[in-house]
């Protein structure tokens, strides 16, 4: 299904509004999802239908919070392993499933020279559909001074979709530069095998296909499926029509898929001026964001309507 790549903030509001509840009451009688806190190992155990899904892991020792390994449905792997340094594999802060972001007050957060340091994590809901927990976050200058603060929900639905509302406020008294760079926000890494390089197949929402026409596009969505093992999985990434502007894709043939508001002059190799973004200390950036983990491609996924359903939710 292809859908509308994007929906006009009255026509989507007044959605929220009159379905998100009836979505929202009849998910929440089932339980399908459960988290499962440890505080002394600073892990969230996700489970599906009584499944390993994936860990969401905060250690005060790494540079940042991730969720990883991510499973498909029969408990298959799909995304690449860690590695701690270039010598295992490119790009060793491609974590899992995570968020960051480079040039925000002049730090690369992305490329993990400042920290992004957990402060809390409270399993808001631990049994439901979705189940959800807030996680909040400082990220730290490389002298250990906190730049801006992101409170996370994430909430995950039995149907391996999990839900990324996000929300930035600045750490000091002046304004927060956000600035233009490919290198965000909200990214996946998928195991070698399924990497576009290896067969991969990637889609947006208006039917273009491949890495080349996608990359650097705004668009509803994006999905990504390949093989692991002889068996399809995907991953789709979802953007909000209710973020601040819409947002870019950073999908890349060796594995690497991100989405970010930032970077109107990187993503479109400088055919459109930098707009970088300024967040006031008394303001609040917003941004909300999807991914769905599935098995099979595009089409038996049904991507199309899982992405219309996440905005009838509300997340």
């Amino acid at each position: 299904m292809i859908c509308p790549p994007r929906v006009t903030p009255t026509v989507l509001c007044r959605s929220l509004l009159l379905l998100g509840f009836v979505v929202l009451s009849a998910a929440s009688a089932s339980a399908a999802v459960e988290l499962k806190k440890d505080a002394a190992a600073k892990t969230v155990a996700v489970a599906i239908n009584g499944r390993d899904f994936s860990t969401y892991t905060f250690a005060d020792a790494q540079p940042k919070p991730y969720m990883w390994p991510v499973r498909g449905g029969d408990g298959t792997i799909i995304t690449r392993p860690i590695f701690n340094d270039r010598s295992q594999g490119d790009h060793p802060h491609h974590k899992g499933v995570w968020v960051a972001v480079d040039e925000v007050g002049g730090v690369k957060f992305w490329a993990e020279d400042g920290k992004i340091a957990n402060r809390g994590v409270e399993v808001t809901v631990a049994k439901g559909n979705p189940a959800q927990m807030k996680v909040t976050n400082d990220w730290l200058d490389m002298e250990g001074k906190a730049v801006v603060r992101e409170t996370t929900l994430i909430s995950i639905w039995d149907n391996g979709l999990l839900g990324y509302d996000i929300r930035f406020t600045a750490s000091g008294d002046e304004p927060v530069e956000f600035g233009d760079t490919k290198e965000g926000l909200f990214g996946f890494r998928m195991a070698e095998s399924m990497k576009e390089k290896e067969g991969g197949r990637v889609v947006n929402a208006e039917g273009a296909k491949g890495t080349a026409e996608c990359w650097g596009k705004p668009t509803g969505w994006i999905d990504y499926s390949g093989e692991v093992a002889g068996k399809t999985f995907g991953v789709a990434l979802f953007d909000h029509p209710l973020n601040f502007r819409p947002s870019r894709y950073h999908v890349r043939n060796y594995g690497l898929f991100s989405i970010s508001p930032f970077g109107e002059r990187a993503y479109t190799n400088k055919k459109r001026p930098a707009q970088p973004y300024f967040l006031f200390p008394d303001k609040e950036l917003r941004l909300r964001y999807a991914l769905f983990v599935h098995d099979g491609d595009t089409a038996s996924a049904k991507v199309g309507k899982v992405y219309l359903d996440y905005l009838e939710s509300g997340m």
